[in-house]
């Protein structure tokens, strides 16, 4: 049995739990910010910040979506109230790694990164994952699920597994031969979306 702070944790507890995690997921932007400004972040450090805050951009999605498989095995809802923060997160390192690309590697050359997102299935996948976390981001916040309404809000946000997929295939096809960091994260979101699967087929009978 759960003690009853980890099954039903007070307000203070849940305050002070957000503001750990919001200053730890700072840690990466610090750790490459200062790596940067170091110099120790090999010998292509724009490479090395272009890809690191894509690929937090993927752990914090992830992350994001692991609350709601959590609570269907565990029983535990508080943890919910970490989602939007998480999903944030997942946007703002997904903002600096387009932010990478379209600045530090590309200079701001729109016809050369008009071509390159045409001509690139990568940069193609991930600019499209990039495109529809926009109007999640921008509707994560109360008064866009009022004035949206509940069911609407949800049916939007829905299209976070079809993000979370994407970006899969965007690592996936920017690493090209060493696949194994992204089918490590292939196989989280595949478990996930079993979870999710398994549980609404459980629930199916007592619908009808």
């Amino acid at each position: 049995m759960l003690p009853p702070w980890l099954t039903a944790p007070g307000r203070r507890a849940l305050v002070g739990l957000k503001i750990v995690v919001f200053l730890a997921a700072l840690g990466p932007l610090a750790w490459l910010g200062a790596g940067f400004v170091t110099d120790q972040l090999g010998a292509n450090p724009i490479e090395a910040l272009t890809h690191s805050t894509g690929e937090w951009a993927l752990r914090f999605l992830l992350l994001s979506l692991a609350l709601t498989p959590l609570r269907l095995l565990s029983g535990l809802g508080w943890p919910l109230r970490l989602r939007r923060m998480l999903g944030l997160y997942a946007f703002f390192y997904a903002a600096l790694h387009l932010a990478c690309y379209l600045w530090l590697d590309q200079f701001f050359d729109w016809p050369a990164i008009g071509r390159d997102i045409l001509k690139r299935p990568f940069i193609t996948v991930g600019f499209a994952a990039f495109v529809l976390l926009l109007p999640l981001a921008a509707t994560s916040f109360k008064a866009a699920i009022q004035a949206l309404g509940g069911r609407r809000w949800q049916a939007l946000h829905r299209s976070v597994y079809a993000i979370a997929l994407l970006s899969v295939i965007h690592f996936w096809w920017l690493v090209k031969r060493d696949i194994r960091e992204p089918l490590i994260y292939a196989a989280i979101l595949a478990a996930l979306l079993a979870i999710r699967f398994a549980s609404r087929l459980k629930a199916a009978p007592s619908r009808l």
